[in-house]
């Protein structure tokens, strides 16, 4: 399972290591193309105790993209799924958004 169509930005292909998925995400994870992530990763859940979501070489996320995380981890904890973020290193952008709240502070 993997999806390779980076037309919008977003690239996933699903690996296994160790018997768990592990999925690779690259590029953009913003409004348009996050939904694509949940729709993967839900397809997942139901037969893995752990996914990996490898961050590795995204570069930009947004408050949808934040959101997709957040209703995966909901997912997966009613099902009984670990859902885990490896190297959501401070490459990622968090865009305008975080920037202008964060300033009307």
């Amino acid at each position: 399972m993997g999806d390779n169509g980076g037309a919008k930005g977003l690239t996933l292909v699903v690996e296994q290591s160790n018997g768990t998925p592990v999925v690779r995400c690259n590029g953009r994870l913003v409004a348009g193309v996050s939904d694509r992530l949940y729709r993967e990763v839900s397809a997942i859940i139901p037969g893995s105790k752990r996914v990996v979501l490898d961050m590795t070489e995204l570069t930009h996320m947004d408050s949808m993209g934040i959101g997709t995380l957040v209703r995966l981890y909901v997912s997966g904890k009613s099902a009984g799924c670990t859902i885990e973020l490896m190297n959501p290193g401070t490459s990622i952008s968090l865009g305008h958004a975080c920037a202008h709240g964060a300033s009307k502070q």
